[in-house]
């Protein structure tokens, strides 16, 4: 009897210290309009990193709780079965019960280390069935389309309200009449029977996005106005999204995770899913902030691909990396990356170095340029579905990560990360020079980029780099970034003695830009065409440049949607 009342206390603690994060979540959520209207771009960066942060200190304070309560290592497995169901009943009817289960399992990973992956105990799967739908009216706002175009803008933006005034509402209503004029034919706008736009705003760095669909008999279209504020205080439309590329582009894995503020994410997620058919349901979670309860859809991903193929898991294509070893499912969109027991020698790092720099990345604007990476411990694979040779590889290279069962392999630390094809090869087998070119532009746009984010990419080898499949070009090698005040760029010496170079004095920090072009990518005419487009990159000037900027605190914008979308807004205000 005394357990039944402890199993009810600790599952009411556990609960509440999850309320708790919510509302912590949500309060920071909320005030993303507030700095969005008054422009507080740095503010909006720190807001970002606390939130992310507020996960592991709940779960902490929960952990310390449970112990508290009870002497955890003396219960024995039907008492943590039991808290497992008192748990599930407490929530019932708990408008974010998906989330509280994932904290829930977060709690008893702490407490057993991750060793304790059973479904008895943990919720590996979800405790009932969600039916997208059935909370809908609490997500959505409705407009008529019974009316005019003009009109139907006009009623969206009497609900979107914000605190600063529009620098010209009578040219964004234009601008946004015409654009979907010119997307839909007369026949399919007569045809238009529902327009419907999440309620919250989703706000990230320095846009805003309200996202819908447009409703047809034979068809449904994304419907997002793209939203900016202007260094005069003012708010204009920058852009009409119709086109799905656009919207999966906006919702890429290599961005910051959105502020959208709702008591129901499963219901908003499930919207999103409709509209993304090629997003998978974790990476929805995560792109709203719920990064945590994304690895465990995730996991629940993997757990159902696993029962429906049989292909084997094996070391990933590409060059080896000398600080990673990456392997990979074919038939699945991540790969796996463990540190390696030993560095090459040119590697002056640690692992708590290599840790650390992948940290500062989840903490950092990606600005569309860094892949995401979620961190598992304990992550158990079938041995019969590994391939022999994987297994003799990782036991040369990653022996201390590794731990056998009798029919499985658990890697004790690893990194999951979306699967691209690295930049290398991709230059290696592409024949069409125009795409050829177009993916070296993007390499130069992406190291730019990552730079003014005030990230040094440190390792610019074509191969730490992938690229998508909508050709833009990602950075993913993270063990040699650092904080741009970092690095001292220098220039190469101007010498005609062939030994100058050998009496250089070189710090650790030293960086010589005009080396760039022989190591970033290899062939000649490859280097040619990158230095003819991106020649600046080469030189230390561009660097001292960057470098002042993000002294400086200079917050930059780069919008993920194709330039040619975006409205004109006169001769007097040109979009960055």
């Amino acid at each position: 009897m005394l357990d039944v009342t402890l199993s009810k206390k600790v599952a009411y603690q556990i609960l509440s210290h999850f309320d708790k994060s919510y509302r912590w979540f949500t309060r920071i959520t909320r005030g993303a309009q507030s700095r969005f209207e008054q422009g507080q771009w740095k503010e909006i960066q720190l807001a970002s990193k606390e939130r992310i942060t507020i996960y592991e200190q709940s779960l902490s304070d929960a952990v310390a709780d449970v112990y508290h309560l009870t002497e955890v290592h003396k219960k024995n497995d039907e008492f943590w079965q039991d808290l497992k169901k008192v748990f599930a009943r407490q929530l019932e009817g708990h408008p974010q019960f998906e989330l509280a289960e994932t904290f829930y399992n977060s709690v008893i990973g702490r407490l057993f280390k991750h060793r304790k992956i059973d479904n008895s105990m943990m919720f590996v799967l979800p405790s009932r069935c969600f039916l997208p739908g059935q909370d809908r009216d609490k997500v959505i706002h409705s407009f008529d389309t019974t009316t005019t175009v003009r009109e139907m803008y006009v009623s969206i933006f009497k609900i979107y309200r914000y605190g600063i005034p529009f620098e010209d509402y009578e040219r964004d209503m234009q601008n946004l009449e015409e654009a979907l004029r010119k997307r839909l034919t007369t026949q399919q706008l007569a045809s238009v029977h529902t327009v419907e736009l999440l309620k919250p705003t989703f706000f990230r760095g320095k846009s805003a996005y309200l996202i819908g669909r447009i409703c047809m008999p034979e068809e449904t279209l994304p419907f997002v106005i793209s939203l900016q504020r202007s260094d005069e205080h003012t708010l204009f439309v920058d852009a009409l999204l119709t086109d799905r590329s656009d919207l999966s582009v906006i919702f890429g894995f290599a961005r910051s995770y959105f502020m959208a503020d709702t008591q129901n994410p499963a219901e908003v997620a499930a919207f999103l899913q409709e509209l993304l058919h090629n997003k998978k349901h974790f990476e929805l979670y995560m792109a709203l902030g719920h990064y945590k309860h994304g690895k465990t859809v995730f996991y629940r991903n993997f757990l159902d691909h696993m029962d429906t193929t049989d292909d084997h898991f094996e070391a990933a294509p590409g060059i080896r990396g000398l600080v990673m070893m990456v392997f990979h499912l074919p038939s699945y969109g991540v790969v796996f990356k463990i540190i390696k027991d030993e560095f090459a020698e040119s590697k002056k790092i640690t692992r708590e170095h290599v840790k650390d720099c992948y940290r500062l990345v989840k903490m950092s604007d990606r600005v569309g340029r860094m892949a995401d990476t979620h961190e598992y411990v304990n992550f158990r694979f079938p041995l019969s579905r590994i391939d022999p040779l994987l297994i003799e590889e990782l036991k040369e290279t990653c022996a201390s990560s590794l731990e056998f069962t009798d029919d499985e392999l658990v890697i004790k630390h690893l990194y999951i990360e979306r699967k691209m094809t690295p930049l290398n090869l991709y230059l290696q087998q592409e024949e069409d020079e125009d795409k050829v070119r177009s993916a070296l532009n993007e390499l130069g746009l992406c190291i730019k980029q990552i730079a003014m984010a005030n990230i040094f990419p440190g390792d610019m080898l074509h191969k730490n780099f992938g690229i998508t499949r909508h050709g833009r070009v990602i950075f993913y090698d993270y063990d040699e970034i650092c904080l741009m005040n970092e690095r001292h760029f220098r220039a190469l010496p101007k010498s005609d003695d062939p030994y100058a170079m050998d009496m250089l004095s070189v710090g650790p920090s030293d960086v010589f830009p005009e080396q760039f072009e022989h190591f970033i990518v290899g062939k000649r005419k490859l280097k040619d065409i990158l230095k003819s487009l991106h020649g600046d990159l080469m030189t230390p000037e561009y660097w001292h440049e960057v470098q002042v900027k993000c002294a400086r605190g200079d917050i930059q914008h780069f919008t993920p949607y194709n330039a040619n979308v975006r409205f004109n807004r006169g001769a007097d205000s040109n979009p960055k």
